[in-house]
């Protein structure tokens, strides 16, 4: 699962550490972008290809066409996306990365629960693999994105059993070209994946659960 996740830094801060030298129309931001609680049903800043030059839009997060009659979805399983009538062609034809932090994740604890902050012990950001309904610079309400999850393994499945899957960032790039096939897209989702063990977490505050809260203070540990 991934509901929650932190997308703070600026934009230069996660293409330096993905795509420095490969051509993108994306034009320079120095101000970051300082979302600490970023909530589906909002648009979120994902990066994708088009005409083999990267481009960053502000995309709906949240999947449901037409005949989708229930609310959207946010997540698609790496497991069956591939294959399903409904992932399928945003499999082949939507793949994107996301840019990220770290995400959350609430563990019960008692008679509540308690988030969790999880990011990389080396601090370094996070790609997400997603899919959605391009071409993404519509900004289609409706027919957004989804963050693609894996089981979760070693420690991290003490927190939860769903984590998204985060990409290396040759396997981000590899996973972004339009070039690639949905088949080579699997191998990418297998063999380019961060290992657990790269991951840590720590217990946040309860104020996270709120979406209106947005300040640094959410990702800090609790003393």
């Amino acid at each position: 699962m991934c509901g929650r996740f932190a997308q703070a830094q600026t934009r230069e801060a996660y293409l330096n550490e993905l795509a420095e030298n490969i051509e993108r129309d994306i034009p320079y931001d120095p101000e970051p972008l300082g979302r600490y609680n970023v909530a589906p049903g909002t648009k979120v800043l994902l990066l994708n290809e088009r005409d083999g030059t990267l481009h960053l839009d502000p995309v709906h997060w949240g999947y449901a066409p037409g005949w989708w009659n229930k609310p959207p979805l946010i997540n698609a399983r790496v497991e069956t996306a591939a294959s399903s009538r409904m992932f399928k062609p945003l499999w082949q034809h939507g793949r994107a990365i996301v840019f990220a932090d770290g995400w959350f994740e609430w563990k019960k604890e008692g008679d509540k629960k308690q988030p969790y902050f999880i990011y990389r012990k080396d601090g370094k950001p996070l790609f997400f693999a997603a899919i959605g309904s391009a071409p993404f610079e519509r900004g289609d309400e409706n027919e957004g994105f989804l963050i693609v999850t894996a089981a979760a393994d070693e420690g991290l499945i003490d927190i939860h059993d769903r984590r998204p899957l985060v990409l290396t960032p040759a396997a981000a790039l590899a996973w972004l070209s339009q070039e690639t096939s949905g088949k080579d897209a699997e191998d990418i989702a297998k063999k380019g994946a961060i290992p657990a063990g790269e991951f840590t977490w720590h217990p946040v505050t309860r104020s996270v659960g709120n979406i209106k809260n947005q300040g640094a203070e959410l990702i800090a540990p609790l003393a």
